[in-house]
């Protein structure tokens, strides 16, 4: 359609063109004296249109002859702008590519044409941006190599162009290079240095996932648990992992906040910012539990632990039958001390409803045995012995029988328990 519209337009100016020179009868009478020239007007017309076009060539021409070395001059900056680029470019490449000195050589290479380019006072865009990151490819790649004073001198040059109080851009590659500051700290295990380097980030870049990440690491490699545990919150809200591998990260976390609690106290505390599905969770309230009693805690207290793994475990098909029942009575044992008549309300319930489970024989008898009632206690216990096949759980019951054996002065039932405690003992 446009190439229509043109097509008429020039059509009209010719016709028009046409009308105007084939009746034009006007003449141009130039007067020289002793001369006379007469001319038409057609002719003039065309005389003029023709001497402007030669001006206008002729003003175009001497332009172009006196811009010449300044566009000249324009076009070397620019092939230099242009090498810098492809050199911190081949530097980002051979870095991902694991040929650090090639990065690094490239890396220097840019900065050295930037250096230049700077000499002649030459703008470049971007330039804050392209030499901090030359500068942090050159300290990465230094890194690699282990070379930590040329790495450390590139990140200090990073750091000074980009001031702690100066633009949002500036800001963003400071932060960028004290996290990536904080990574090297890491693979050097110096947690204590990529702490540092975290604590220096303004607060909404430290709860950024990455920095999150970082202080994870660092935090699990200076034994700093609590820390620790919270990151991991974090990271879990933010969706950093997968559910999965959230539940077994803080998993690993509080087992390892369980095991390192030096006090009944310390324990308490630690156990009380669990979540409740985290509290309720077998692998952890079972630990809890027995770590409590071994620190000499309350064993009313380890026990309302065990309560939510033990109404759930009751729940299940196989009752006491399933992976941690052995543990949970083992936790259950061990925290037997000022039994309560609730707890004994529960085994003897428990009992009741499978007579036949050699697990809830066993316990009832530790339980019958704590509250001594020896011969009860004797009947459960030998009745476990014949199906149990845990062994810790075998080598207990063994011991406790030939204890009230020699309590009831039968020797030879005493030594044959006592014999079967150091079979299943081994």
């Amino acid at each position: 359609m446009r190439a229509a519209l043109w097509f008429v337009g020039l059509f009209c100016l010719a016709v028009a063109g046409a009308l105007f020179a084939g009746n034009n009868q006007g003449s141009v009478m130039l007067f020289w004296p002793p001369y006379r020239l007469d001319l038409s007007l057609n002719m003039v017309v065309l005389l003029l249109l023709a001497a402007f076009f030669i001006l206008y060539g002729a003003l175009r021409g001497f332009s172009a002859l006196v811009t010449l070395p300044l566009q000249a001059k324009r076009w070397r900056l620019q092939q230099r702008e242009r090498n810098m680029h492809q050199a911190l470019l081949e530097s980002l490449t051979h870095l991902h590519a694991g040929r650090f000195l090639r990065a690094r050589k490239a890396a220097l290479q840019s900065l050295t044409l930037e250096d230049g380019l700077d000499k002649d006072k030459a703008t470049v865009a971007y330039r804050l941006q392209l030499r901090t990151i030359a500068h942090m490819a050159a300290a990465d790649s230094s890194h690699a190599l282990q070379d930590r004073a040329t790495r450390d001198e590139h990140l200090d040059a990073a750091l000074d162009l980009a001031p702690l109080n100066g633009t949002t851009q500036q800001q963003e590659l400071r932060e960028g290079a004290q996290m990536r500051s904080a990574r090297w700290a890491l693979d050097d295990r110096d947690a204590s240095g990529a702490l540092e380097r975290l604590g220096e980030l303004p607060h909404g870049a430290a709860r950024r996932t990455i920095a999150l990440r970082i202080k994870l690491k660092a935090t699990r490699l200076a034994r700093q648990t609590q820390p620790a545990l919270e990151t991991a919150r974090l990271l879990a809200k933010h969706k950093a992992f997968s559910p999965e591998a959230s539940a077994s990260l803080l998993r690993s976390l509080l087992l390892e906040q369980i095991h390192s609690a030096h006090d009944a106290g310390q324990l308490l505390h630690a156990w009380s910012q669990a979540e409740a599905r985290e509290r309720s969770a077998p692998e952890l309230a079972i630990p809890a539990a027995r770590r409590l009693v071994a620190l000499g805690g309350d064993s009313t207290t380890a026990r309302e632990w065990l309560l939510p793994v033990w109404e759930a475990q009751l729940q299940q098909p196989q009752g006491l039958h399933s992976e941690h029942s052995t543990r949970l009575v083992l936790a259950l044992q061990e925290s037997l001390d000022d039994l309560d008549a609730a707890w004994l309300g529960r085994i003897e319930a428990a009992l009741r409803h499978a007579p036949h489970n050699p697990r809830l024989q066993y316990l009832a008898g530790m339980a019958c045995l704590q509250r001594q009632l020896w011969g009860k206690a004797q009947q459960l216990l030998g009745q476990s012995t014949q199906q149990l096949k845990d062994q810790a759980l075998l080598h207990s019951a063994w011991t406790a029988l030939a204890i009230l054996a020699e309590r009831h002065e039968a020797p030879d039932e005493a030594a044959h328990a006592w014999k079967q405690a150091a079979l299943h003992g081994k």
